[in-house]
Parts: structure tokens; sequence; C-alpha cells
């Protein structure tokens, strides 16, 4: 690791002044990711703003019904609070599937969503990857891919987005609060939050430098059946091949998302209505234009399976 300065911010908008003003310069919250990725000198900041005491650590009730979760609640709070595992089920699901109870503990909800991707060529630094050095190529691209994306990728990257908090978010169309250094805010749907790669696969969210997460917030509740179906190597943490998170009505009528697949949690609303016609026609417009490797071909139909155990525990 290299050597860096460090403080803790006393301001929201201080914090997104100093990290605006300095290239160099990171927040750092639970750190669950951006220290690993500093001892593999993968990520370099020579200046780290600690955020974790601006308060942004409550989950509260929004005028219209739904919750305002702070950027600082942790994973472990997130999961275990009354409302969520009530209404928002799919989150808790997710949630717990997604690390272990150590992590959980440490990390934030707006770490969660900003986590960079374990593409194994991307922490490999011999390797050419596009994402940790732009311009040098991309090495998944004719290598090994198995874990890696199917649709949303391009030419200059093939890695996905890891994580499994944001897929259940992106199914409950949670929108992402932020300020910037001239207390600036604005308010960011999931749903355009994360990028496709691109030939800027560096870019991994639409945040300006300096724009500092403040909070996440999820619509009023919409009923049905919560589900996060997670299918990985082994059962222990591993990050998914493909997942499923899903809100079930008692029509048929739901919604889907899908992760371990892209660059970011990936929902098409069309593929949504196709729910009451069964897992394949949904599948077969969610993944319309999918472009996989010879490796990763099984995520389609893996896709498809991992839907038709969700609709059939629906039904049970």
């Amino acid at each position: 690791m290299r050597a860096f300065t460090y403080e803790r911010a006393r301001d929201a908008v201080a914090a997104a002044r100093i990290v605006a003003s300095r290239p160099d310069a990171k927040f750092i919250a639970g750190g669950t990711n951006l220290l690993d990725l500093m001892k593999l000198e993968i990520e370099t900041p020579t200046h780290l703003v600690d955020v974790q005491d601006l308060g942004f650590d409550r989950i509260e009730k929004t005028r219209d019904g739904g919750l305002r979760i702070g950027a600082l609640v942790t994973n472990t709070d997130l999961a275990a609070d009354e409302r969520v595992r009530r209404d928002y089920g799919v989150l808790t699901r997710a949630i717990v599937a997604g690390a272990s109870g150590q992590l959980r503990n440490k990390a934030s909800t707006a770490g969660n969503l900003l986590q960079r991707t374990r593409c194994p060529y991307f922490y490999d630094t011999n390797m050419a990857c596009n994402k940790r050095k732009p311009g040098s190529g991309c090495a998944a691209i004719g290598g090994y891919s198995r874990q890696l994306g199917v649709i949303g990728v391009s030419n200059a990257c093939i890695a996905t987005f890891p994580g499994d908090m944001a897929v259940a978010m992106r199914v409950l169309d949670a929108s992402i609060e932020t300020i910037d250094g001239a207390g600036a805010r604005r308010t960011i749907p999931i749903a355009d939050f994360h990028r496709l790669w691109g030939d800027r696969p560096d870019v991994d969210t639409v945040l300006k430098p300096g724009e500092l997460i403040t909070a996440v917030t999820l619509p009023r509740p919409i009923g049905g059946q919560h589900f996060y179906e997670k299918v990985r190597d082994r059962a222990s943490y591993a990050y998914a091949l493909v997942s499923v998170a899903a809100v079930i009505q008692r029509d048929g009528s739901g919604r889907v998302a899908f992760g371990g697949v892209a660059p970011r949690p990936w929902r098409v609303e069309a593929a949504d209505a196709l729910l009451p016609q069964g897992a394949a026609a949904v599948t077969a417009r969610a993944f319309q234009g999918a472009t996989p490797t010879k490796d990763n071909a099984f995520k389609l139909p893996l896709a498809t399976r991992a839907l038709a155990s969700v609709i059939a525990q629906a039904k049970a």
C-alpha cells in the first residue's frame, strides 16, 4: 500500500469540496472494498476523507410512506430493520446473500453501491485492463470470462457490477441522493446511477468528482412476494454468476432485475410485463441483444432457470 494522508470530515459540503479539488483524494467509510484495492495498488489515493462522522446513519420514513436510508447505514442494520424486512423483503434477502456478517457490520449503504468489479483481470495488475488503466486493453476479451458480462458490455470491457444490494434496489426503483462541494443536491434514479462501460469503463457511475452520496430513498411499499435467488460457485459468500431479484404479485405480474450479468443491475421494464407468460418470455426480452462469450453463454439459460425457480416458489 502506498503512503496516504487522512482526515475525518465534520461537514458534508466541506468533505465534497476537498475531494472535488483533489483528484488524488477519495471518500472512505467502511472501507471494505477501497482498502483491499489500495493494498493491491489498484486504487492509489494519496488522501482519504473519512465521512463516518457525518450522521448519515439513520433509516427514516418519508412523507409518501417510503424509507430514506442514510448513506452510512451498515448492511447489518439495513437488513435487520423491521420495516425493511416487512415491506422490502427482497432487500434484506439480497444483503444477507451478499457477504459475511463481519463485512456486513462494516459495509455502508453508499459503499455497497460504489463497489468495484471483481473481474480477475482488474485485480491482476500484470494484465491489461481498461478499467484499471484506461487505454491498456482488456485481457478478459479473449481470455477466461466465465464470471463476466453477457449484456451491456463493450469492446473495451466485459466486467460486471458485483453487488447484490443494488439489484434489489433496482427492482424497488430506489433513488440516490447526493451533495456536492457547492452544496447542490440532486436525486439520481438507480436505473441511471451505474454506467454501461462504453469506451470509458474506468468510470463506474454518473457521480461527478467529489459528489457525495447522502442517502438512498425507497418508494412506498409495492406489496407482493419478495425473492432473491443467487446462483454462485459456492454457498459461502461468493459473487453471483446470476442473481434474480423479484417482486411477484398474486396475479403473476411483477418486477424482475438480474445481477452478475452486466455492468449494472440489469432490469428491462418491458420484460416485467411478460412475467405472467413465464421465465423464458421474460429472459428472452431482458437479454435481447446479449453478447456472451463461449465461457459464459451458460448464464443465459441459467438466468431463465433461476427465474423459473422464483416463479415456482411464488406459486407454491
